[in-house]
């Protein structure tokens, strides 16, 4: 029981604690170890038929950084940061299902008769959809792996700040990304020199409706 609480009391802390901080160290190093420990957690986020239609190009190289920065409006942040991770959307991630299944397979999480059945099935319903629609539900896991890799960071003491204020045409180009990969927003990680500004949230009575009494 004293267990379950710690663990709420963590994560209480770090969701309150998390704010977007714009200005940072730029001498603070995060080691490519922590990096790939934020985005594996991170990666334990929900996605559609667990499709895990998200892709991450992270600049962990100053020069890169410098590169990507009038890309993003000239934001300090982008250069000042330890590291900037762009998260992009796969719109043709459901064709990796079949591997995905193979490895819940392997993990003894899913039968080999059930992997197959699914794998046909659902790779049959999204190559049937539009790119437009493709690209909607792979936007929104890229959300959910988003605000995950914000939180894991923060419970390890690292400041970040999501932008969309980019030139996603100019990133897909400048940097090769494959057109099938859409970005979603760019998140700058490091250690703040100064605390994220102090914001405020509409009450919960606000924007919540129980049973849909009070949509009208």
């Amino acid at each position: 029981m004293s267990e379950t609480i710690t663990r709420v009391a963590d994560y209480a802390s770090v969701v309150r604690e998390r704010h977007s901080v714009r200005h940072y160290d730029p001498n603070a190093i995060i080691s490519e170890a922590e990096l790939k420990e934020i985005l594996a957690e991170a990666s334990l986020a929900p996605s559609s038929s667990n499709t895990q239609s998200w892709r991450f190009f992270v600049f962990h190289d100053k020069e890169l950084q410098k590169k990507l920065l009038p890309i993003a409006n000239n934001q300090q942040q982008i250069v000042d940061s330890s590291a900037v991770i762009a998260v992009l959307a796969d719109r043709e991630g459901f064709k990796r299902l079949g591997q995905i299944n193979d490895i819940a397979v392997e993990k003894g999480v899913m039968t080999r008769e059930f992997a197959d059945q699914y794998t046909e099935r659902a790779i049959g319903i999204y190559s049937s959809l539009s790119t437009e629609k493709q690209t909607q539900i792979a936007l929104v896991d890229g959300g959910l792996v988003s605000m995950q890799i914000m939180l894991s960071a923060k419970a390890r003491g690292y400041d970040t700040v999501p932008m969309g204020g980019f030139d996603a045409v100019r990133l897909v180009a400048e940097f090769g990304i494959p057109e099938t990969l859409v970005p979603v927003m760019i998140i700058a990680v490091g250690k703040g020199t100064a605390p994220g500004r102090a914001t405020a949230r509409l009450p919960l009575d606000e924007i919540t409706f129980w049973n849909g009494q009070g949509l009208n």
